[in-house]
């Protein structure tokens, strides 16, 4: 019987280390847990290098710094997750019911939103069914997270049409602002001058009519926009 790889990534390490021992108690489930982003990361790498058998399901913190948010370590750990690891299925531990960012969770590719305190057969269920294709989301959650998607889909169009007045090079800056780069590690990259990145940066935030570089992420990221190799 092949077991169930879990991963469960919480900034709270006891809480992720109690459900990781609760899920692996089970006879068709193995759980490492960790306690941030980067450790994760380094952890999924190794096994997607061939160091160890890989994982199949993703519980990530929703609250976690670098779980939803790109920072200056780099993309955001769900978004990466869905373009190196097409096939591991991440869901978020919510704190709370949060129409918002679950449904931003789900346009970034998590395949559910479940509460930090459900029982272990819920988590069960959600872990097995999200490996079969489903999706699993609180049914008081459901209509705030329809809105909040059809809000998106209508304002994307805006968001292209901004990205679209970017010019190459601008273009460029804000893909590497995805990747979680800073002014220096972008000029280094693009070889430009800090002082050369620096204006750019301001352009795109102008023309995106955002005041900060997390803005202009979230805005790039719901346009669609890759992040730099």
């Amino acid at each position: 019987m092949d077991r169930i790889r879990v991963l469960v990534v919480d900034e709270h390490r006891i809480f992720a280390e109690s459900l990781a021992t609760a899920l692996a108690a089970e006879a068709d489930v193995e759980a490492v847990a960790l306690g941030g982003v980067p450790a994760a990361r380094a952890l999924l790498e190794r096994t997607r290098a061939g160091g160890g058998r890989p994982f199949g399901v993703l519980l990530l913190d929703a609250g976690l710094e670098g779980a939803l948010e790109s920072t200056a370590e780099g993309p955001a750990l769900l978004a990466w997750v869905a373009e190196a690891l097409p096939a591991l299925r991440t869901v978020m531990l919510a704190a709370s019911d949060d129409p918002v960012a679950a449904a931003r969770a789900l346009s970034a590719d998590a395949r559910g939103w479940v509460a930090k305190d459900s029982s272990l057969a819920r988590l069960l269920r959600v872990v097995r069914g999200v490996l079969h294709g489903e999706t699993h989301l609180p049914p008081a959650l459901l209509t705030g997270v329809l809105r909040e998607l059809q809000a998106d889909r209508r304002h994307r169009g805006e968001r292209e049409r901004l990205v679209e007045s970017l010019t190459p090079r601008e273009l460029e800056v804000l893909r590497c602002m995805l990747a979680g780069l800073g002014r220096k590690a972008v000029a280094e990259r693009l070889y430009l001058s800090p002082h050369t990145v620096r204006t750019h940066m301001q352009n795109v935030l102008g023309k995106l009519g955002v005041h900060s570089t997390l803005a202009a992420v979230a805005l790039a990221r719901r346009a669609g926009i890759p992040p730099a190799e």
